[in-house]
C-alpha cells in the first residue's frame, strides 16, 4: 500500500503559512478575496500557492470544515440549556456571531461556494437542529409552524445584513435578529401566508446562489 509522500520541511512551512494567510484574508474580505493577496501575506510566490492549492476550492476544503465544527459546540450548548427558548435563541445568536466575525464563514454559511466541495455539506450543528427547534416548540415558546427550512431563509437574509453593514455598523445584525426572534414567539404568531420551503427547494435555491457567486 502506498501513501502520500510527506512534504519537505520547507514545503510544509509554506503550506502552513498559506493556510494561515488564507484564513486571515478570507476572514477579512470574504470568499472572493484575491489569491494574490494570500500569497503576498504568506510571503510566497503565486506559483508556490498554486503548487499547494491548485484551486480556490482547495483552500475552502482545507480551512472551513474545521471552522464549521464550531456549530457542533453551539448546538451542544443550546441543547444543554434548561430553558428551550433560551437554547434556541442562544443558538441563533452564537451562529450569527460566528458569521459576523468572519467574512469567509459568512459567505460559506450562506452557501456562496461552489457545489461539490467537502464544505458544501453544511450539516455540522444542523444534525441537532430538529431537537433544538422541537424543544422550543414543545415548551410552547416557539411558534408551532416554524420549520428547520425556515432557518435557511433567515441565514440568507442575515448573511446579507452582516455583509452590507459589517464595515459601518458591525452590530446592526443583532437588532435585526432581535426583531426576528420576537416574531417567532408563540404568543406573537399569526398564521403564515405561505408554507415553509421544502428541503428540495432550499437545496435548489442554495445551488442557484452558489452558481451565481
Amino acid at each position: 500500500m502506498t501513501g502520500t509522500r510527506p512534504l519537505r520541511a520547507d514545503a510544509a512551512r509554506n503550506r502552513d503559512k498559506l493556510l494561515v494567510a488564507a484564513t486571515q484574508v478570507f476572514g477579512e474580505r470574504g470568499l472572493d478575496a484575491p489569491l494574490e493577496e494570500i500569497a503576498r501575506r504568506a510571503k510566497v510566490s503565486i506559483g508556490t500557492l498554486y503548487n499547494h492549492f491548485p484551486t480556490r476550492q482547495a483552500f475552502f476544503d482545507a480551512i472551513f470544515p474545521e471552522r464549521l465544527a464550531a456549530l457542533d459546540r453551539i448546538a451542544a450548548r443550546a441543547l444543554a440549556d434548561p430553558d428551550p427558548w433560551n437554547g434556541f435563541a442562544g443558538f441563533l445568536q452564537e451562529w450569527f456571531t460566528l458569521q459576523a466575525e468572519d467574512h469567509g464563514l459568512n459567505d460559506t454559511l450562506a452557501r456562496r461556494f461552489p457545489a461539490g466541495s467537502e464544505v458544501a455539506d453544511c450539516n455540522r450543528g444542523l444534525t441537532h437542529l430538529d431537537r433544538i427547534i422541537g424543544r422550543a416548540k414543545e415548551s410552547g415558546q416557539l411558534r408551532a409552524d416554524f420549520e428547520p427550512q425556515d432557518l435557511a431563509t433567515l441565514v440568507w437574509a442575515m448573511s446579507q445584513v452582516i455583509r452590507e453593514s459589517m464595515g459601518t455598523a458591525p452590530e446592526a445584525w443583532r437588532r435585526c435578529l432581535g426583531f426576528f426572534l420576537d416574531g417567532l414567539r408563540a404568543e406573537a404568531a399569526h398564521p403564515a401566508a405561505v408554507p415553509a420551503l421544502t428541503a428540495a427547494e432550499v437545496t435548489e435555491v442554495a445551488q442557484a446562489s452558489a452558481n451565481r457567486a
